[in-house]
């Protein structure tokens, strides 16, 4: 379309764009609804979960009855159900062809099933079982060969047609509660142990590379499907942190929102951002490169959330909670599901675009931003503020009255690291 761009002719073109925007992003508000359905059916605590490699539709799951599911998402239903495990299924999944499943659970052993159901009068029995001298706290495969990893008293690496590890890595003396393998570069793992390591090993290596002590305990971490070198990790502290593991010495983002425990995270498949699952019953969206979110989900009836998983397709999130459920979400809450127009798309991207133009103005942040919180939340982010506070005041203080530099300031970032170990 030919225009003439001559502000003289447009002369109300700003405050009409601004008014576009306010109205973009108020609708955006009260098109948000981004629970989608519940899925149903555990009859314990949902505690871990898994993506199908190469189908959208099918996710997997692990209770804490040793109970595993299989769900399609199309139809929203339980396809299969499998008694896997003697008490608690630790962790689980999928081989990268997606042709089978591997699980481990408190029982010590580790098993392999096969992706589809039996045959018709077919028993369902795993199809290799591998009985272990301790128990296993989580499983990873490997993103191109057939060789997993299990943790636990340490971590494990497992050639798929041998029953003893290949070759095992130890650092230090403590459970490791969880293990991934990297994405990108696939040698490369990442785990994390209960005396407050997060420790990084290479495969070709038979030793450790490095670790990073932080304050607090990490509970998982998740690389970033696209930056080779970068990793959040889910603390104890209520944050996360995503590092690059050639710099471990101050951590590239510390993420603070929730106000309880962070139990889990999983990356989205654009590596531009991830989602968090924490003991406040609530999972956050985090930008990768923001300190706050941009989204927080949360249900009257949801409990504390031990797991989360952002589907392939970008477009929707999955968490499993205490009370037995796995819960669907969209990823983008105000989005338009189903088939759009050609205009609507059109009129979609233009307000988007406004959106971003006008971000930065008062009004329109504040309703993009505001979010209602459960009572619990709230008062609890208010209490963290007031001892925030708190804490930076004493700080001043000591600093005021102190022989000047002998108080050094220390940055938010260094604040939270131990020490880094090579």
């Amino acid at each position: 379309v030919p225009r003439n761009y001559d502000p003289a002719l447009h002369p109300f073109e700003v405050a009409r764009e601004y008014v576009r925007a306010l109205n973009a992003t108020k609708l955006e508000r009260v098109f948000a609804k981004p629970f989608l359905s519940s899925l149903d059916g555990h009859r314990d605590g949902v505690n871990c979960m898994a993506k199908h490699p190469k189908s959208l539709s099918t996710v997997l799951s692990g209770a804490c009855d040793g109970e595993v599911k299989i769900w399609n998402l199309t139809k929203r239903q339980c396809v299969r159900t499998i008694q896997a495990h003697e008490g608690f299924v630790r962790g689980m999944c999928a081989r990268f062809c997606g042709t089978s499943f591997f699980t481990v659970g408190d029982d010590k052993t580790v098993k392999q099933w096969k992706m589809e159901s039996p045959e018709y009068g077919e028993e369902e029995e795993p199809i290799h079982t591998i009985l272990g001298k301790t128990v296993y706290t989580g499983i990873d495969h490997h993103w191109k060969e057939p060789v997993f990893a299990t943790c636990g008293h340490q971590v494990d690496i497992w050639d798929e047609q041998r029953t003893s590890p290949k070759c095992s890595l130890t650092w230090g003396f403590d459970s490791i509660s969880s293990v991934k393998f990297n994405p990108i570069e696939t040698y490369l793992l990442g785990s994390c142990a209960s005396d407050r390591n997060i420790v990084l090993y290479d495969m070709r290596k038979s030793t450790p590379l490095k670790k990073v002590i932080l304050n607090m305990r990490t509970n998982t971490l998740c690389w970033n499907p696209m930056e080779a070198f970068i990793f959040t990790a889910a603390n104890e502290d209520y944050n996360l942190y995503t590092f690059d593991m050639r710099f471990l010495e101050s951590p590239v983002m510390v993420h603070m929102d929730h106000v309880s425990a962070v139990l889990d995270v999983d990356y989205s498949p654009t590596g531009k951002e991830f989602v968090s699952a924490s003991f406040d019953k609530s999972i956050r969206i985090f930008p990768v490169d923001k300190g706050h979110s941009r989204e927080v989900y949360h249900t009257k009836r949801m409990q504390h959330v031990i797991t989360v998983k952002w589907t392939s397709d970008n477009k929707y999130i999955l968490c499993g909670s205490d009370e037995m459920n796995i819960r669907l979400w969209k990823a983008n809450a105000s989005e338009k599901l189903g088939v759009l127009a050609p205009r609507e798309r059109a009129a979609m991207n233009y307000n988007q675009k406004l959106k971003e133009k006008f971000q930065f103005h008062p009004q329109i942040r504040r309703i993009a931003q505001h979010r209602h919180l459960p009572k619990s939340i709230y008062c609890q982010i208010k209490e963290q503020r007031i001892m925030r506070e708190a804490r930076r005041r004493k700080e001043l203080n000591r600093r005021k009255h102190s022989k000047p530099g002998s108080v050094p300031f220390v940055s938010e970032r260094k604040k939270h690291i131990v020490a880094v170990v090579k």
